[in-house]
């Protein structure tokens, strides 16, 4: 009985709790608390210095930012880069003063931080320091914003870091579609659209670096901000002391171009044949931060696009479950050029032209149908309440003070922001979708696979195929060898049957070894499937690694993690597979040999012949005795030198296993430096 009682007590408490519970949407919110802004002090020194000064002290911290304006705006296509790497070296290089080892080994003595750059329309630099460690590391900021050292190995070092940047800028789909989209809206040759390349990084001298940062690092384009526990009056007369050294200078007036944009309808395409899904952006040209609209289309974009509770994720990802991720913007905060309306989506292949659709239609729907009242206090309710967090910091609070002076906005557009969002209507929301979506005149450009999307994407016009092959400086030699073409087959013939006993049916090759390259100790074993495809397992420091390349494309596996193998790596891969002499001696009948005489190397004379693999030469010095390749020599584009290199492959210490024979010891030259080591134990034949 009293078993029986205690269950009953608890069903109704069970019950109670449950009928005590709420839908989200039930759930009621009282209103936020005002927000107390706190002061900032401001002022200008007398060489056009502006400086914001915001006390806080709840901890004994510093945290001292600079804007200065200039930005990668100023730099000419032909130097595109210059900017970005000058902000880079600025820091990394040091001064005369404090150079680059002995200005890290202070900073990390103090737990202190200090750094520099320069973004496309800004450049900035920042130090945090603890309080008692600021009157001491204050002037070595000053120092760095004056008297950068800009080492020539800094330079190269970062010149290194840009060009493997590029090198990599295929891999994943998401930056390839946000580049290319941009292209799309401001035009290949706009300045909001370029790429930096080989060739521009390769432009870049110190001269570029000195006379960027000597034209913009003055007194009249810096704004800088301190917060942190300190006491203002002392504070400026520190800055004034420090920064008073920097000179005046002219203000600079940054030379944004004016956008041109016709709205037009256009279906875009790039093959990315190494993914199983499309990414998808859509959209066309947005607006400016000096439209008096911008409140009203930023609710209009929530309603759309506002993460959880927009309209596209909850009909085309939850409702339809057409989308991994789906979601957009109507760019409009930016006060120096146009930003973009787009809704970018990730979904299966077979669902491309379906997700389009379903986007479109929500974008339509906007238009035609006046949003409930509910929905749109659901909307400003979420909105406003993200808000929250951008008052989270007395940082926060300093840098968009410091941002709306550098834009030229008024101290309290943000306040007015708030305002003109609670004061946005119904029939607001539809007015400006009617007004500022087009969906009729969308840009569509899908990434993804040419075989899984099929024919998708002609539904909606001519389908445009954007080439995104990286230009690379200077070209591989493609000249057709002229020389001895009878001998050179003679030649050839005797390479290939050295290398290959005849009649042995050659399909597949395994070697185990070890390489020496970069200081490491590396081993190896590896499987060569003629006449395409590899298998590798590489005993690496961080662990063993898995290749696997097949017709263009493979895969790498890692901690058990499996990941598609990069476009980089996959073409280096198929290169290397197709110079190497046993592929040259196993298509030798294909080919088009030329004898060129002979050449000395260390006192031996060896035999050269030259064929053309994959439009490139390759020449080959054979030995007169054995008739085995001595020495192996081409070129080939290097990522991180961005430029043509030379590589040259000795070999020796050839064994022979069933009918093949193969060099147990290779030393790889790349422009007459070694780079790599190879000693192999064993080859095993069709395995």
């Amino acid at each position: 009985m009293k078993q029986l009682s205690l269950c009953c007590l608890l069903i109704l408490l069970l019950t109670s709790a449950l009928q005590a519970q709420k839908r989200y949407d039930q759930l009621e919110y009282p209103e936020l608390n005002d927000f107390q802004k706190p002061e900032i002090q401001t002022f200008t020194a007398d060489n056009g210095v502006t400086f914001f000064l915001l006390e806080d002290d709840e901890l004994p911290l510093i945290d001292l930012s600079v804007t200065i304006r200039t930005g990668g705006v100023q730099v000419p296509n032909e130097k595109a880069g210059l900017a970005a790497m000058t902000g880079q070296v600025i820091r990394s290089g040091g001064t005369p003063s404090h150079p680059a080892d002995s200005l890290n080994a202070l900073l990390e003595n103090r737990a202190a931080r200090i750094e520099t750059g320069i973004g496309f329309s800004s450049g900035s630099a920042g130090m945090n320091v603890l309080k008692e460690d600021f009157d001491e590391l204050l002037p070595v900021l000053v120092d760095l914003l004056m008297n950068p050292a800009f080492p020539e190995d800094k330079i190269e070092l970062a010149k290194t870091q840009q060009k493997s940047s590029i090198s990599r800028r295929n891999d994943n789909a998401g930056p390839i579609a946000a580049r290319e989209f941009d292209k799309l809206i401001y035009g290949d040759d706009s300045k909001y659209g370029r790429l930096v390349e080989y060739e521009t990084v390769n432009s870049v001298s110190r001269d570029d670096m000195v006379s960027f940062h000597k034209q913009n690092f003055t007194g009249r384009n810096m704004l800088v901000g301190v917060v942190g526990d300190f006491d203002a009056g002392t504070m400026r007369e520190k800055l004034v002391q420090a920064f008073g050294r920097i000179p005046e200078g002219t203000p600079n007036t940054l030379p944004f171009p004016e956008v041109d944009y016709d709205y037009t309808s256009s279906v875009n395409f790039i093959n990315k044949a190494d993914v199983n899904q499309s990414t998808v952006l859509l959209g066309h040209i947005g607006g400016m931060r000096d439209n008096p609209d911008y409140p009203k289309v930023q609710v209009m974009n929530n309603v759309l696009s506002g993460g959880f509770s927009g309209r596209l994720f909850q009909k085309v990802r939850t409702d339809m479950g057409l989308a991994y991720s789906v979601g957009g913007q109507y760019g409009m905060s930016n006060t120096f050029y146009p930003g973009q309306f787009y809704v970018q989506v990730q979904t299966k292949s077979a669902s491309t032209a379906e997700t389009i659709d379903a986007i479109i239609r929500e974008i339509r729907r906007l238009q035609d149908e006046p949003i409930t009242e509910q929905e749109l206090q659901n909307t400003k309710d979420q909105f406003l309440n993200s808000l929250v967090f951008r008052n989270a910091s007395f940082e926060q609070i300093l840098n968009r003070r410091m941002s709306n002076e550098y834009r030229g906005l008024a101290e309290d557009a943000f306040d007015e922001f708030i305002a003109g969002v609670r004061a946005t209507t119904v029939k607001d929301v539809q007015q400006m979708a009617r007004e500022y979506l087009h969906p009729d005149d969308l840009q569509i450009l899908v990434v993804g696979n040419r075989e899984e999307i099929g024919d998708q994407l002609q539904k909606y016009g001519t389908v445009n195929e954007i080439d995104i092959r990286i230009p690379r400086p200077g070209t591989e030699s493609t000249e057709t060898v002229q020389g001895d073409p009878q001998k050179g087959a003679e030649l050839l013939n005797e390479m290939a049957e050295a290398v290959i006993h005849p009649g042995t049916g050659l399909n597949s090759l395994s070697v185990t070894g070890e390489v020496v390259q970069g200081g490491q100790t590396i081993g190896t074993s590896m499987t060569i499937h003629y006449p395409d495809a590899i298998e590798q397992t590489i005993e690496a420091p961080m662990g063993q690694v898995q290749l696997s390349y097949k017709g263009g494309s493979g895969t790498m596996t890692m901690g058990g993690q499996q990941r598609p193998l990069p476009p980089q790596m996959a073409n280096g891969l198929k290169s290397t597979l197709n110079r190497s002499f046993m592929a040259i001696a196993m298509s030798h009948e294909e080919l088009n040999p030329q004898f060129l005489g002979t050449e000395e190397v260390d006192g031996q004379s060896y035999r050269k012949v030259s064929v053309q693999v994959d439009g490139t030469p390759v020449t080959l010095l054979l030995d007169p005795e054995t008739k085995l390749p001595r020495i192996q020599r081409y070129q080939q584009f290097n990522p991180q030198q961005g430029q043509q290199v030379t590589i040259e492959n000795h070999y020796s210490d050839w064994q022979t296993v069933d009918g093949v024979r193969y060099p147990y010891h290779q030393v790889t030259f790349m422009n007459g430096t070694q780079s790599a080591e190879a000693s192999y134990e064993s080859h095993a034949v069709n395995e």
